[in-house]
C-alpha cells in the first residue's frame, strides 16, 4: 500500500467547495493586491496567535527576511540561531548583511539549547532567533531572559509550529516577533508560497507594512529601502478557509502521533518524538530516531519506506554551520555534534490528520522491518 507522507488531495477533498467560492470571490473583486481580505486574514491569524498586529508576507521566508530588516538588523550586526532548521532561518539573517552565529540544539526536543547562547552572545549580538522546530515551541523563558539581560530582539522562526504553545503561551506572542510560513506543507498553508509576521509592538508593525511596500510611506516615497513582501489575497482567502479547521487537524495530527508513540514503545533502535510536558506540540512533522548505537540505520529504513512507497523524508541532512555557502564561517566537523548526530538519525514519517487505519499500520510495519526491531 503506497502512503504519501502528506495527502493534501485528501484534504482539500473535504474543503473544495468552501475554497472554491473563496478564491472565486477574490477574482471576482479583482482586489488581487492587499485589500480586505488580506486585512481579514492579518486580524484572524493575529487573534489565533494572541497577538496584536499581523503583517501578512509573500512567504516564511519573506516573513522573516522583512522582520530582521524592520528590527534594524544590517552589515556588521550578528544573530544568534540554531544550526539545525531549514535553510531560510540563516539566510535571510546573511541577506540583511549580518552574520548567523550557530548554536547547538537540546538533543531531545531538536530545539535550540538556551544553555549554549550566553557563550555566543558577543557585542555585535543585536538579535536571537529560536526556532519552533517540528511544530514544538523551543525554551522560551530562559531565552527571554537572557535576551533582556542583553537588550536583544527576539524573532520566533514559527514557521513549523502555528498553534503550538509553551506554558499556554502561543507561537509568535513571546518574542518581539514571530514569523509564519504558509507553505502548503505546513499545519495552516494556503496554495502555494505566503507567510505572517505577528507582534503585539504597534512601531515594528508599522515598520514591518512599510518595509514591505519597498519601504515606502506614503507611496512613491522612499526613507528606506524595503522589499515586494506582500501576500497574495489569494493566498489569504484559503489561509481564512483553513483557519477554521485548524485546531481540528492539529487533534488529529495529536492523534496520530499519540498512536504512533505506543505502537514503536519499547523498540530501543527507534526514538519517538519528545514533547516537553509544558508544550503543546502541533506535529508539523512526526520525526523518528533511528539509533546508531543500537545497531540501527536511518539510511536502511529510508530506502526500505521508499521501496514500500511509504512516503518519508529528512528533515535535516546537512546542519547549517557545515553548508558550503557558510565556509567563510569557519565552522568545522565536530563543532555542533547534537546536531550532526540528529541529521545522520532523523527520519519523518507520515501523520497527516487523514491516514487512515491500514495506512497507518502499513507505515509501522515498514519502519519495524527496516529498523530490525
Amino acid at each position: 500500500m503506497a502512503v504519501p507522507l502528506l495527502d493534501l488531495v485528501a484534504q482539500y477533498r473535504e474543503i473544495r467547495e468552501e475554497v472554491r467560492a473563496a478564491i472565486d470571490g477574490v477574482l471576482d473583486s479583482q482586489v488581487c493586491i492587499g485589500g480586505p481580505k488580506v486585512a481579514e486574514c492579518e486580524k484572524a491569524v493575529a487573534a489565533y496567535c494572541d497577538c496584536k498586529f499581523g503583517i501578512g508576507a509573500s512567504s516564511g521566508t519573506d516573513a522573516i527576511l522583512n522582520a530582521l530588516m524592520s528590527l534594524g538588523i544590517g552589515a556588521g550586526d550578528e544573530v544568534i540561531t540554531t544550526t539545525f532548521t531549514f535553510f531560510a532561518t540563516a539566510g535571510c539573517i546573511s541577506r540583511t548583511g549580518a552574520r548567523p552565529v550557530f548554536v547547538d540544539i537540546d538533543p531531545r526536543t531538536y530545539n535550540i539549547n538556551p544553555a549554549l547562547i550566553e557563550k555566543a552572545v558577543t557585542k555585535k549580538t543585536k538579535a536571537v532567533m529560536p526556532v519552533h522546530l517540528f511544530g514544538q515551541m523551543a525554551d522560551m523563558d530562559p531565552l527571554m531572559q537572557l535576551a533582556r539581560s542583553h537588550k536583544l530582539a527576539v524573532v520566533e522562526d514559527a514557521a513549523q509550529a502555528i498553534g503550538a504553545t509553551y506554558k499556554g503561551r502561543k507561537a509568535g506572542s513571546i518574542g518581539t516577533c514571530g514569523c509564519f510560513s504558509f507553505f502548503p506543507s505546513k499545519n495552516l498553508g494556503g496554495v502555494g508560497d505566503g507567510g505572517m509576521i505577528v507582534t503585539n509592538e504597534a512601531s515594528l508593525a508599522d515598520m514591518c507594512n512599510i518595509m514591505r511596500n519597498h519601504g515606502s510611506k506614503p507611496k512613491y516615497y522612499h526613507k528606506l529601502i524595503g522589499g515586494n513582501f506582500r501576500l497574495d489575497p489569494i493566498q489569504a482567502v484559503v489561509v481564512l478557509v483553513k483557519l477554521k479547521y485548524l485546531e481540528e487537524w492539529h487533534k488529529a495530527r495529536q492523534a496520530n502521533a499519540a498512536w504512533y508513540d505506543k505502537r514503536f514503545a519499547g523498540c530501543d533502535k527507534i526514538v519517538t518524538p519528545y514533547v516537553e510536558p509544558h508544550n503543546r506540540m502541533i506535529y508539523n512533522q512526526y520525526v523518528l530516531r533511528i539509533r546508531a548505537d543500537k545497531g540501527a540505520s536511518r539510511d536502511q529504513v529510508e530506502t526500505h519506506l521508499n521501496h514500500k512507497k511509504i512516503g518519508n523524508a529528512i528533515y535535516y541532512p546537512v546542519p547549517l554551520h557545515l553548508q558550503q555557502c557558510f565556509a567563510d564561517l569557519r565552522y568545522k566537523e565536530g563543532d555542533l555534534p547534537h546536531a550532526e548526530l540528529a541529521a545522520k538519525e532523523v527520519l519523518a514519517i507520515p501523520v497527516y490528520p487523514e491516514l487512515t487505519q491500514a495506512q497507518k499500520d502499513e507505515v509501522v510495519a515498514a519502519v519495524l522491518e527496516a529498523a530490525g526491531a
